[in-house]
């Protein structure tokens, strides 16, 4: 096991990256591979939407990868795929787009061909258009405010942080930007933004230079040109805690995200302190981290609190991050999973049958309270080591797979890095607690925070009023939990129900009014 790994880590170490005319080229050799993977990552995401046709990236790559090819209908791609048990996979981000191939090395002369054809040839077939644009129609406009809150409240914010730029509308684009985009929108945005100028192409596995050279020539199929790429959008400034709680009808508790401009990305070295102050503040899916400790495992308020210094695709099922989600735009962001709301707690529990609001207000006081504490206090010297061990450890778990290690390759060159993994490592090893412990007060704050919140109707007012008016909001707990709790719990709540947070503005928004 032990060689295993170290192959794979000088594998990654000696990834050659060499640049074509027009596309760069990363490539990850694993002679001990059956697969070989293909990523074509062209840099241009959500935020070459025109605007008025907010989703535009998103379906012309849902028509392309979905769709046929010049030589195959997309019922007809779906049969011949089928029985190599190719992966094919597509996604939009706001910076970039990216078509992923996964093939057995005894189907790839065969699916080769149609791989190419893709990415070059795509059919823009008008059935399967309308398809697509239903599809992504109906997400706009019923499926994200109806199937998860969680994901609801990461995108209201990210509407909110990002108001006013190109990084705003969801990468799924907006009610009425994708109602206008016709056939003739998608061929023109293929045509102007699928170019080899705007290509990264990784490959990793077991194959020959033979293949490269033929993938290098067939990229050429692609249009030439300089590319009028737009400046990302930067994320506005929070004077103070502004909040904005959407209120929907039948939300059965409330589903918090917060929020923050942040100064650095993977590109600054300081990223490697903030990854490990993070970690210990909440690291994604891990019981060890404070606010899990304190919001779900001392008072089981919900399912989970975590905090991240970039953005967490798919958070809901993603137990370790993704690549493939390269921003330059970056923001701190806290996830409070959904609390209990006032309505619901009247109903199971007698007891507190005159209780007004549920806990998404001592939720947040929680929360800003730990993080309060963090930039005032630091980090222990014992928290600092453990965290340290964990994290040097537990960031090679990003990369298990080929597809994962091409991925993080990629990225790391959007940074201006080599190889993120590696280096992050390195910077570790080298950080010291005064470290993590400077950059906390340089790069955080408890003050300003953008905070969105997807709650039920009947919860919306109330909640309103008592964070505009700094209210106490007392934790509520079932007569029998309550008996059950230590002292040091109980004390606790009182001085977190009593924590004054910087409120600024509260905004209530009906639920039907967003993303259009």
């Amino acid at each position: 096991m032990k060689k295993v790994f170290y192959i794979i880590a000088f594998l990654l170490i000696t990834a050659v990256s060499c640049i074509s005319q027009g596309a760069d080229f990363i490539e990850l050799k694993l002679p001990a591979s059956n697969k070989i993977v293909f990523k074509f990552m062209f840099k241009n995401g959500s935020i070459t939407d025109p605007k008025g046709k907010e989703g535009l990236t998103m379906l012309t790559m849902n028509l392309i990868g979905d769709g046929g090819t010049s030589q195959y209908t997309s019922t007809q791609l779906k049969d011949f795929l089928y029985p190599m048990a190719t992966r094919v996979d597509y996604s939009v981000d706001k910076e970039v787009t990216i078509f992923s191939f996964e093939v057995h090395i005894d189907h790839v002369n065969k699916f080769y061909p149609v791989m190419i054809d893709f990415i070059t040839k795509p059919r823009f077939d008008e059935r399967d258009f309308n398809r697509v644009k239903s599809n992504l129609q109906n997400y706009v406009e019923q499926v994200i405010r109806t199937s998860s809150d969680e994901d609801y409240s990461k995108k209201a914010l990210e509407d909110l942080l990002f108001r006013g730029t190109n990084y705003q509308h969801m990468v799924f684009g907006t009610v009425s930007g994708i109602k206008s985009i016709t056939l003739a929108d998608c061929k023109q945005q293929y045509g102007s933004f699928f170019k080899q100028d705007n290509l990264m192409v990784g490959v990793a596995g077991n194959y020959d230079a033979a293949l490269i050279s033929k993938l290098k020539e067939d990229i050429k199929k692609l249009p030439v040109g300089s590319l009028q790429l737009p400046a990302p959008g930067k994320a506005n400034s929070p004077h103070g805690v502004q909040v904005e709680i959407i209120a929907k009808q039948g939300a059965l508790g409330s589903a918090i995200f917060m929020g923050v401009p942040l100064a650095i990305t993977r590109s600054n070295d300081d990223f490697a302190a903030l990854l490990l102050a993070n970690s210990w503040l909440g690291e994604h899916r891990k019981s060890y981290s404070r606010l899990y400790q304190k919001i779900r495992e001392e008072r089981s308020m919900n399912y989970g609190d975590y905090s991240y210094i970039e953005w967490y695709e798919n958070g809901g099922g993603n137990m370790l991050p993704v690549p493939g989600v390269p921003r330059t735009s970056n923001y701190f962001s806290i996830w409070i999973r959904p609390v209990q709301i006032g309505k619901g707690l009247r109903q199971q529990y007698p007891e507190l049958a005159d209780l007004s609001i549920g806990h998404a207000h001592f939720a947040l006081r929680m929360a800003f309270k730990e993080l309060a504490a963090m930039i005032s206090n630091g980090m222990s010297k014992e928290d600092f080591e453990l965290t340290k061990t964990f994290l040097r450890s537990y960031i090679k778990l990003y990369t298990q797979t080929p597809e994962r290690q091409l991925g993080f390759l990629m990225d790391s060159k959007m940074y201006g890095r080599k190889n993120y993994i590696n280096e992050m490592d390195a910077l570790l090893a080298k950080l010291t607690l005064d470290d993590v412990n400077k950059a906390i007060k340089k790069y955080w704050t408890a003050e300003n925070m953008y905070v969105t919140i997807i709650t039920d109707v009947s919860e919306a007012e109330p909640l309103a009023k008592s964070l505009e008016q700094n209210l106490p909001s007392p934790m509520s707990y079932s007569k029998s939990l309550k008996e059950a709790l230590p002292a040091s719990i109980l004390k606790e709540d009182d001085e977190v129900a009593n924590f004054k947070l910087n409120v600024k503005s509260v905004k209530i928004v009906d639920s039907n009014s967003t993303f259009q």
